[in-house]
């Protein structure tokens, strides 16, 4: 009797932690080390769809940029989410901001899914998952779906975990606008 009121106890607190959720130290997140707030955001430079070669976060000076990492092309919840952003893509030009999509998918891949979804913003080919695993967004084989708000000198302001597809280009957006009046809060 004691042991089944033990157990019951136990599953009880286990639910409970999860219903408040576990905090989890900020660096640190499932995929591995953030990168810090308000420093340089790691550049890099990936393969593209569009044609121009590669494409390198540098080139994105003067103007945010929206990094987000995604699992696979062609998914569901990757297809809502580039779908969510591709329908606010004029409000991020409004607000002088870039997106760029990173995942495993190679260039091909890439190529056929933003022809298929209408897509007008680059996704880069992360093939190797190098990029992925600097930003600690790398989960054995493919990215996981973090995204980092990255400001016009190149310095990460914000970073966007556990993503929630179909709401997240409106998130971006209000904290795009949040950061761009002034109220800098990560």
């Amino acid at each position: 009797m004691v042991r089944r009121h033990f157990l019951k106890f136990l599953c009880v607190m286990g639910l409970a932690l999860l219903i408040n959720g576990v905090h989890v130290i900020p660096a640190w997140a499932l995929g591995g080390p953030q990168p810090s707030l308000n420093q340089p955001a790691p550049d890099f430079s990936l393969p593209t769809n569009t044609g121009d070669g590669s494409i390198a976060l540098s080139d994105y000076r003067g103007q945010w940029v929206v990094l987000y990492f995604y699992p696979k092309d062609f998914t569901p919840g990757c297809t809502l989410e580039a779908k969510r952003f591709q329908q606010d893509f004029p409000k991020y030009q409004q607000r002088n901001a870039q997106i760029l999509g990173v995942s495993v998918d190679d260039v091909d891949s890439h190529r056929e899914f933003c022809d298929s979804q209408g897509l007008k913003f680059p996704l880069l080919a992360d093939t190797d998952g190098t990029v992925s695993k600097i930003y600690g967004s790398w989960l054995g084989y493919m990215s996981l779906r973090h995204t980092y708000l990255i400001d016009p000198d190149g310095l990460l302001r914000k970073v966007f975990l556990g993503v929630q597809p179909a709401i997240h280009s409106t998130e971006v957006l209000a904290s795009l606008d949040e950061l761009q009046s002034g109220n800098k809060q990560p």
